[in-house]
């Protein structure tokens, strides 16, 4: 639980990963199209007699698919509530049953629920941790039944500072300066006036970490590549790349 761009679906890409592999090894379903009872029937099939008998449900066949894997049910609390009733016996008794009544083995299927409920009391008590989880519960209560709160085990997200936020930077670049190295051969230079924008632009956005990849991607890596091509174009060796900030504006210089 906790704002947006604070690591939720991160963390569930690194454990998929960690755990079994890959990110293929990760189902993710988006509860917003679930917001009325009816489309249950999309995540588990059809019973006999309806309209899609037989052609399985998107979480069902996923666990079918790859029964060592991780589940990521993202905003959950867009969901109808009903909906969420399948997952009761999933969490307590490791199965669900799928809509022709044949019973899915769920016992090894790591589930994850990414909400931004609570986000603005996560917030308030960022600073008083030891009251947070008393704090959350009132609000975690309306939503999901009691049944099924208790079969959850509730991690709050705190927004990210400043400090945080550069390393994540500095890993992306990281990354970055690897992908000029290997694919150049060519120094690379990433300065600090770099790292100091993209984390001023980072925070005039309520999106936090999300929005670092979309301003090393979208706003730095275009002026980085036009000058990789103009100097390709002349049919020159790429030697040194030298990534900063000046003014405000991205610097992308190769020689």
């Amino acid at each position: 639980m906790g704002p947006s761009g604070v690591g939720k679906t991160e963390t569930v890409v690194q454990l998929a990963e960690q755990l079994y592999g890959g990110k293929q090894f990760l189902t993710t379903i988006n509860m917003s199209e679930y917001q009325e009872k009816h489309t249950v029937s999309r995540l588990i099939g059809s019973p006999p007699g309806y309209v899609g008998y037989g052609e399985g449900g998107v979480l069902t066949e996923a666990i079918r698919k790859m029964p060592y894997s991780v589940v990521l049910l993202d905003e959950v609390e867009k969901a109808h509530p009903e909906v969420l009733n399948i997952f009761y016996q999933g969490f307590d008794k490791g199965e669900i049953a799928d809509g022709e009544g044949r019973v899915i083995d769920c016992q090894n299927i790591v589930f994850f629920l990414t909400s931004n409920l609570g986000y603005q009391t996560i917030v308030d008590y960022a600073d008083e941790p030891a009251k947070l989880d008393e704090a959350l519960y009132p609000e975690l209560a309306a939503f999901f039944k009691p049944a099924l709160l208790a079969r959850m085990e509730v991690i709050p997200y705190l927004p990210l500072g400043k400090e945080v936020l550069a390393q994540i930077v500095r890993g992306k670049l990281a990354r970055l300066e690897k992908l000029f190295k290997t694919r150049y051969n060519a120094e690379v230079v990433i300065e600090e006036s770099l790292i100091d924008e993209i984390l001023s632009r980072a925070t005039r956005s309520e999106n936090g970490a999300r929005m670092l990849e979309a301003i090393i991607e979208g706003q730095l890596l275009p002026p980085v590549s036009l000058a990789l091509l103009n100097k390709l174009a002349e049919r020159a060796p790429v030697e040194r790349i030298r990534l900063a900030a000046e003014a405000g504006e991205f610097i992308g210089e190769v020689a």
